[in-house]
């Protein structure tokens, strides 16, 4: 008796707790309880389109549980809650209140684990809580999610998120993939027309990838010359052709069950091989087998006395293809969406193909500002002083490496750039002043002697860096508002380091030119280019003027280094690769006049960016292609773009 009324009591108790428990989006649960517990995708989107189309604000949290997976279903009253892990319990919580419900052992509880076809249909659900949650990020992040893979089901959550939205970027971003989702899934054909038209002309690589789908097209052939009704046609094929091949339409007529299959030339070839018979095959004589219909013939005789299997002659595959209507159809049902896209596709190419002229110009730019750069120093030194300094290269070598010991000392990579820059100057100058003194000053007017003993310099101070440094590359980290690119649009961008070269280029062609034109230094300079006997009679210092030339274009290479260095690995060979466009961006440019130095940069710098993208896959023949090109271009100018007068010139 007292057994009976404790489990009475029990009873009672579980049935005012179930019933304590029961709320509005436990109600719909429970509806649909049977398919939930099922957990299949193909009977399951009845009770998510029941929660979320409920209007319950607990829905979000039901779908977020149960997508986690953490949802959990009592198994004495089939309740569901969401969990908490207690211990070795549970903590059930009710989803209507948010309230803690009790702990249970796991024994007395189901997990939900709705597999990823399930966990796909809730997250489709979320979608139009998260596109309107509190949170911007959340809002972000669900519009994030619909670019990344965008259903039809997206759009009219997404449209009614559009009124509701108060961040004015969001909501951009919100009408942009509605357009987006219009044109793809909308079932209005002049809301589908207007999207697309809304996006003539944008460069946007989502307009593209939207459009192109819509313009896909299906292969197919029909019996007979008439098309089925209400085909989208892209265009009628003729076998025989480039677009269509005899071989690969007979194919289609075999695959299609229209014809029977032939056998491969080979095969017909080997089959008339082993019936030769006293020269002959089928009572044709082997010499005029040279011909396909002569082979068929052949082979028909065969097979008509039994030697081989019956084919499919030529004259056959002929009639075949004659009594077929082959053609590409578009996937989209719509010729007028069709043409629509076709339209707007058309539109953004031409604007693709003008910005992709002006990134192609942006990227000239850049790389001849880095040859400019390279070349400024031996602007001063061969073109000013008509010496061949092959170790050119080895100060804006040095001058990188000099900036990365900066570095080394100065973590804080903006400081450590801003000291590097005087340093680099100081450092090449100082070398530049010990080779013009101990070397240079013996072999002007020399100038094979003066290219070998420079070469030998060059090799020796790759030497030493490989000995200081070794030969790993190293890092000249830019500092972090460097990072990233200035992007016009999805076809335009150049890098901030590159823009940053460009601005100290323009810096340095102002630096130099206020050297030689305001100051004593670059008046004596001038002086003794122009004619240096008469320089030396007017008290100037030749020997002293030729040691701060020099001093002055090695440290500009030294600067250059710290710049390009940013731009590329800093290792013993980096002036190596710089060498060459910087004696071909003098002479080209006119040796002596730093316009010309200028203008030469400028020339080579377009010329190889216009020859990579001709040649895309081989840079090496680029960099061939614009020797060349240079080689010719001396021939006919020999002094250059812009001729300076004077020693440098060969007065």
């Amino acid at each position: 008796m007292r057994h009976f009324l404790f489990s009475l009591i029990a009873l009672v108790m579980l049935v005012c707790t179930t019933q304590a428990q029961a709320g509005p989006v436990q109600d719909i649960m429970q509806n649909h309880r049977a398919v939930i517990e099922k957990s299949s995708r193909k009977t399951i989107e009845p009770a998510i389109t029941a929660l979320a189309e409920s209007g319950l604000s607990q829905a979000q949290l039901v779908l977020e549980k149960w997508q986690s997976k953490d949802m959990w279903q009592r198994k004495a009253d089939g309740l569901f809650f969401y969990a908490e892990k207690s211990g070795k319990n549970y903590r059930l919580i009710d989803f209507d209140s948010n309230e803690a419900v009790g702990e249970f052992p796991k024994s007395d509880l189901d997990q939900l684990k709705p597999n990823s076809g399930v966990r796909a249909l809730i997250g489709t659900a979320l979608v139009q809580f998260q596109l309107s949650d509190p949170d911007p990020v959340r809002r972000r992040d669900a519009l994030t999610s619909i670019e990344r893979s965008p259903m039809a089901e997206h759009l009219l959550p997404l449209r009614a998120a559009i009124k509701t939205e108060t961040d004015p970027v969001l909501k951009a971003k919100k009408q942009r993939l509605e357009r987006l989702l219009s044109m793809a899934f909308d079932k209005d054909l002049s809301t589908r027309i207007s999207a697309i038209e809304s996006f003539g002309g944008d460069l946007g690589v989502d307009v593209r990838a939207t459009l192109n789908p819509l313009l896909t097209t299906r292969r197919a052939v029909v019996p007979g010359n008439t098309l089925p009704e209400g085909l989208n046609l892209a265009a009628r094929l003729k076998p025989g052709t480039k677009e269509l091949p005899r071989a690969e339409a007979y194919d289609m007529l075999v695959k299609s069950g229209y014809s029977a299959a032939r056998i491969s030339d080979a095969e017909l070839r080997s089959a008339l091989a082993a019936n030769i018979e006293n020269g002959q095959v089928g009572g044709i004589p082997v010499p005029e087998l040279n011909t396909l219909e002569a082979r068929d013939r052949a082979y028909a005789a065969l097979a008509a006395r039994g030697k081989v299997d019956p084919t499919v002659l030529a004259t056959d595959v002929t009639a075949a293809l004659a009594a077929h209507s082959f053609f590409d159809a578009y996937d989209e049902p719509s010729s007028v969406v069709t043409d629509a896209a076709r339209g707007a596709l058309r539109a953004i190419e031409q604007k693709v193909g003008l910005n992709q002229v002006l990134d192609l110009t942006l990227d000239a730019l850049s790389l001849g500002s880095i040859y400019f750069l390279a070349a400024i120093g031996l602007a001063i030194t061969f073109g000013v002083m008509g010496v061949i300094n092959m170790a050119h290269g080895e100060f804006i070598m040095m001058g990188a490496y000099t900036g990365y010991v900066i570095q080394q000392i100065i973590p804080d990579y903006t400081l450590s750039i801003i000291v590097a820059i005087p340093m680099a100057f100081a450092v090449t100058f100082a070398a530049g002043v010990a080779m013009e003194r101990l070397v240079i000053r013996w072999l002007y007017n020399r100038p094979l002697e003066t290219l070998l003993a420079t070469f030998g310099i060059s090799i020796a101070l790759q030497q030493i860096a490989k000995n200081i440094f070794g030969t790993q590359a190293r890092p000249l980290t830019s500092p972090g508002w460097l990072d990233g690119a200035w992007v016009l649009n999805d076809v335009v961008s150049i890098s901030y380091i590159r823009i940053a070269i460009f601005v100290l280029a323009l810096i340095f062609l102002a630096v130099f030119l206020f050297i030689m034109k305001r100051t004593r230094l670059g008046l004596e300079t001038r002086a003794v280019t122009q004619n240096p006997r008469m320089a030396s009679s007017m008290g100037i210092n030749k020997d002293k003027v030729n040691m701060l030339t020099f001093g002055l274009g090695s440290g500009i290479a030294g600067v250059a280094g710290v710049a390009i260095g940013l731009y590329a690995k800093v290792t013993s060979e980096l002036g190596s690769d710089y060498i060459v466009q910087s004696f071909m961006t003098v002479v080209v440019g006119g040796v002596g006049n730093i316009w010309g130095t200028l203008l030469g940069a400028t020339m080579i710098g377009f010329l190889q960016k216009g020859i990579e993208w001709l040649n895309p896959s081989n840079t090496l023949a680029a960099q061939t292609y614009m020797i060349v090109f240079i080689i010719i271009f001396i021939q006919f100018r020999p002094r250059g773009i812009i001729a300076l007068k004077g020693r440098a010139a060969g007065d």
